[in-house]
């Protein structure tokens, strides 16, 4: 599906500041929309005439376009309203009125304009409800529809100084909606914006009072209050704002509205967030927690490694000694691990960091006497640390026994790929690592091999996965083995 920038880019004389301005139009139209009760159509100009470049339907009330209208031309009568608005002919903007299964559809438009120039037209299509009953809210959100949709025609709306980056939670329309003057009084409120007061304190009607007031009087000494809110709960600035109170937490957004380019009031929208917040809060918290979990287990495996060097310096050489540097080597592998784990906010580690890291550590030790390149072809990717531990354990214990054993004296390369593939629905893990020194040992049986080979054999199979030894050409060991990862996610389905 074609994306707004693609047509304006393609189909338009727009330079980039005037295209972005039509993005930042609709990344915010949802509003507008709503508060007209009507579906809002953006239409630009290209060779070969108008064009529906974008659209967007209201939340609050039915649609008018079932169908999909981008990329259509204006049908009858609506090319009159386009030209009559982009010429901004009529303050108002043009309006046409058409008959619909249901009901007759009242069309109308105004000029895009940013710096006096018009970028574009939006229109808005909307069921005709002057012969009907109309309530107090419907009127009060129509008429804060109508001030939005002037301040297009004006080029006062959008406002580049509004945040961009939309934050969880941010309230819509149908979530409260405060209509404030120029001094921050309060003209029109409706039930959902009153009942959001009302959870942080507040008591009576908000309608007639400043609302910065009635907010200030509830934040007692003590509580942190966000910099912003009172520029947010006056309409002076197009900010978003939380205030908290005894447990309740609203989330703020000011749109100061303008007439004639003069500042007449502002738009507030406001939601409860209070469960979003605590929800968020106890995320942060749980985080935290498993951080700090991991980085005192990678420190307190760190000070079992160093207890193990220094056992291992007062011994003569032999195998006691070497024992015991295996086991600093095998901590120290556990508790990279978890250092990773304990930079981040999740438990899934980036692994391609954890094994060259580990590649290398292994080689700078092995080859005190010798020259060993280390290289790492393919990616590992994410994976989850209940799998990051003993895949980390099984190249460590590879690695180092291509190292000492395969390499010998002569050095050498020692070369690990990684390769993620699915297989019957399994997240699967090749891992091949290879060396260019003597190869297999003749009559060689990793059942009958040393501790490291028993545990890699004994983690590849709690891993659900293969190993294989074999002599590489032209020479060299190859070792490869696969495994079964776990989901990223826990709601995944585990292992069968």
């Amino acid at each position: 599906m074609t994306t707004l920038n693609e047509v304006l880019t393609s189909r338009t004389t727009l330079d980039p500041i005037e295209r972005e301005w039509l993005l930042m139009l609709t990344g915010d139209w949802q509003v507008l929309a709503d508060l007209g009760f009507a579906d809002l159509v953006v239409w630009v100009r290209t060779g070969d005439g108008w064009l529906a470049a974008a659209h967007v339907r209201p939340t609050t009330g039915p649609m008018v376009f079932v169908e999909d209208i981008v990329g259509r031309s204006p049908w009858d009568g609506l090319g009159r309203v386009l030209e009559e608005a982009a010429r901004g002919e009529r303050a108002a903007g043009a309006r046409h009125e058409r008959p619909h299964a249901d009901g007759d559809i009242v069309e109308d438009g105004v000029p895009i304009v940013r710096d006096d120039v018009v970028l574009g037209v939006l229109t808005r299509h909307a069921h005709d409800r002057s012969a009907g009953p109309s309530s107090r809210l419907d009127e009060g959100y129509r008429s804060l529809g109508d001030e939005l949709f002037g301040m297009v025609a004006t080029g006062d709306w959008p406002n580049p100084a509004a945040p961009t980056a939309s934050r969880r939670g941010s309230p819509r329309v149908g979530d409260g909606v405060v209509r404030l003057d120029a001094d921050g009084v309060v003209t029109f409120a409706s039930p959902n914006a009153q009942s959001a007061v009302h959870r942080l304190g507040h008591h009576g009607e908000i309608e007639g009072q400043t609302l910065a007031e009635a907010i200030a009087v509830l934040l007692r000494d003590g509580i942190e209050v966000d910099e912003s809110l009172p520029l947010v709960t006056l309409g002076r600035a197009p900010w978003r704002s939380d205030v908290t109170v005894g447990g309740a937490t609203v989330a703020m957004r000011s749109i100061p509205l303008t007439t004639a380019g003069r500042r007449s009031g502002a738009l507030l929208l406001l939601r409860d967030v209070s469960e979003l917040r605590r929800s968020e809060q106890e995320v942060l918290s749980k985080d935290a927690t498993i951080r700090e979990i991991h980085h005192r287990v990678k420190n307190n495996l760190q000070t079992v490694a160093a207890l193990l060097r220094l056992q291992a310096r007062r011994l003569d050489e032999g195998p006691g000694r070497v024992a015991l540097t295996d086991a600093v080597r095998r901590v120290g592998t556990i508790a990279l691990v978890h250092e990773t784990l304990s930079s981040g906010f999740d438990e899934t580690v980036n692994f391609d960091d954890i094994a060259w890291r580990g590649l290398r550590a292994i080689v700078e030790v092995s080859s005190s006497d010798r020259a060993i390149e280390p290289r790492l072809d393919g990616s590992f990717g994410r994976m989850r640390a209940e799998d990051a531990t003993p895949v980390a354990m099984i190249i460590s214990e590879l690695v180092q026994n291509a190292a000492e054993h395969g390499l010998g004296e002569r050095g050498g390369c020692v070369r690990v790929e990684a390769e993620r593939f699915v297989e019957d629905g399994h997240d699967l893990l090749r891992v091949t690592i290879e060396d260019d020194g003597d190869g297999l040992p003749d009559g060689y049986r990793p059942s009958r091999a040393g501790l490291g080979t028993r545990i890699v054999t004994s983690l590849v199979s709690d891993l659900r996965g293969t190993i294989r030894w074999e002599d590489a050409h032209p020479r060299g060991t190859r070792v490869q083995f696969t495994a079964r990862l776990r989901p990223l996610t826990r709601g995944a389905s585990g292992r069968g």
